[in-house]
Order: C-alpha cells, then sequence, then structure tokens
C-alpha cells in the first residue's frame, strides 16, 4: 500500500540482559525486553503514579546482534527505531491461537542507539548503530573498514 508506514522509535531501558540464540539457517537473533515508563501526580490524591509499559524487541542484523551481545547489559538505556509485528501461533497445550507483537530490527530502517547507561562513564553512548552499518553484504560498507586509522 502505496503512502503507509509502519515505524515505532523507544526509549527504555532493558529488563534483562539480551538473549541471542541461533536459528535454523546458522545466523543469531538477539530479544531484548525493553520497559518504558511514564510518571504523573495523580490529582486527586497528590500521589506520583508510574505506569511502566514491556516491548519485546528482535534484531535479526548479524553484525548488530554480535555489537548487542558484546554491549548491552539488563539496565542499559537504550533508543530503537524498527517496525512494529505481529505474529500468530497455536499453543500447542490449548489449541488456542496466541499473538505476540514485537518491534523488529532490520533492514535499513532500523537503529539501536545505546544512551548512558547507569554508568554515567558509559563511552559507548555517543553514536547510533544502524543494521546496514554492519551489513556484511555491502561492499561499499566493506571497504570502509579497510581505511587506516590515524592513531
Amino acid at each position: 500500500m502505496a503512502g503507509s508506514l509502519n515505524k515505532v522509535q523507544l526509549i527504555g531501558r532493558l529488563g534483562a540482559d539480551p538473549e541471542v540464540k541461533q536459528m535454523v539457517n546458522g545466523k543469531s537473533v538477539a530479544r531484548l525486553s525493553l520497559a518504558t515508563s511514564q510518571s504523573w501526580k495523580d490529582r486527586n490524591s497528590g500521589e506520583k503514579k508510574e505506569k511502566t509499559e514491556w516491548h519485546r524487541i528482535v534484531v535479526f542484523n548479524e553484525g548488530l546482534v554480535n555489537v548487542v551481545q558484546q554491549y548491552l547489559k539488563k539496565g542499559a538505556q537504550v533508543y530503537i527505531e524498527g517496525q512494529l509485528s505481529t505474529r500468530k501461533w497455536k499453543d500447542e497445550q490449548t489449541g488456542q491461537d496466541k499473538y505476540s507483537t514485537e518491534i523488529i530490527l532490520q533492514g535499513y530502517n532500523s537503529t539501536l542507539t545505546m544512551l548512558g547507561g547507569s554508568n554515567s562513564n558509559n563511552t559507548l553512548s555517543s553514536s547510533p548503530i544502524k543494521n546496514n552499518d554492519f551489513d556484511q553484504s555491502n561492499p561499499q560498507n566493506n571497504s570502509d573498514l579497510d581505511d587506516e586509522i590515524p592513531f
């Protein structure tokens, strides 16, 4: 459908260490549990309230999976851009249809940026990591890695 957009942008903290698994085709996939929160003051009681939403993030890009596995831990703050996707499957025990909505990071329209985590001296917080930055099938990206580093 022309003129449509499927894009999700979130800033939150990881609720657990990333889970990395091998798929049947030999490639890796990372799953993240991301919490976003909003807080407000209740008008009637004056009490501070907070609501947390949990989001399932799935990363398919091999290079980005390696970065996630190496640098992200529970509590890390991240900014992500991805696409919303809902999967349907049958529960083997009950036979009922089950649904899972996830934010998928795959392809050129996905971004993961590590923000300052619980450690304020986090040196990895300055630049975004895009899926296509690690696309090894793109020869232009590979040639960038061959440049001499001046230090």
